[in-house]
């Protein structure tokens, strides 16, 4: 069971944390994975701990903002069977104190970024005789967080577009659906938590973890998980759904 033998995966932010899971899962399970960071070592790195492992890999540095490179990048992989838009910045901030520059920062990688790589991407999984995508949402298009007015936004966006390229797409065999993590333990926690409460690392991620109902966040292989399943042929039947994965967060939060 999910099996991705032969299949050709575009991995989008990649490099570390989610994406990174994502790929190592994907090439254990037969996949020629193709991971996509802005951060070339970061990719290498990954690249060759797949190899090291036996899987398949390719590294690309791509910013999947620039619609330039994300078409050259498609070209030169294709034909795609599987695109993960797992690529995606973080911002913290209300309406009143997110200044445009910075808004238009998450807007060009949250957003436009997974506009580009549907826009380059599902040309080649029609020719293919259809494929899987899979975007990368979040619990804060489901419920208001503080503080994350741009993210959530973004996110929001991203939700919707799972939900116009399912439907457009259903009679080219393309599916489409969206995960939404609650916290996720990632490298990107860590540096933020070093950043913001040095000397209180430990503290405040025991509180950042009893936000979750369940009282951990998750790893990023659970959500490497979910993303497998989506993607496999056992979920055949599953389109224009949105996941959360999220320890309770939205309904035992409410």
């Amino acid at each position: 069971m999910f099996e991705l033998k032969d299949k050709k995966a575009v991995i989008t932010g990649a490099g570390s944390g989610i994406g990174k899971s994502i790929a190592m899962l994907f090439a254990q399970q037969g996949a020629h994975v193709h991971v996509v960071d802005l951060d070339e070592a970061a990719c290498a790195q990954v690249v060759g701990e797949i190899r090291e492992a036996g899987g398949q890999a390719s590294a690309h540095a791509c910013d999947v903002s620039r619609q330039a490179q994300v078409e050259a990048l498609m070209q030169a992989i294709g034909p795609v069977g599987i695109l993960i838009n797992n690529a995606g910045i973080a911002h913290i901030g209300k309406a009143d104190n997110t200044s445009e520059e910075d808004f238009d920062r998450v807007m060009s990688v949250n957003v436009k970024g997974v506009y580009n790589c549907l826009h380059a991407a599902i040309p080649q999984l029609r020719a293919n005789g259809g494929g899987v995508i899979v975007n990368m949402a979040s619990v804060a298009a489901w419920v208001g967080i503080k503080e994350r007015f741009a993210y959530s936004t973004a996110k929001g966006a991203v939700m919707a577009m799972t939900l116009s390229v399912a439907k457009d797409y259903l009679g080219d065999g393309i599916r489409c659906n969206s995960i939404s993590p609650g916290r996720v333990h990632t490298p990107f926690v860590d540096g933020f938590l070093a950043r913001n409460y040095p000397g209180r690392e430990a503290e405040m991620f025991e509180q950042l973890s009893k936000t979750q109902p369940i009282g951990r966040m998750a790893k990023p292989a659970e959500v490497a998980a979910l993303a497998l399943y989506l993607c496999s042929d056992e979920a055949a039947f599953i389109t224009g759904t949105d996941y959360p994965i999220d320890g309770g967060f939205i309904t035992l939060n409410s």
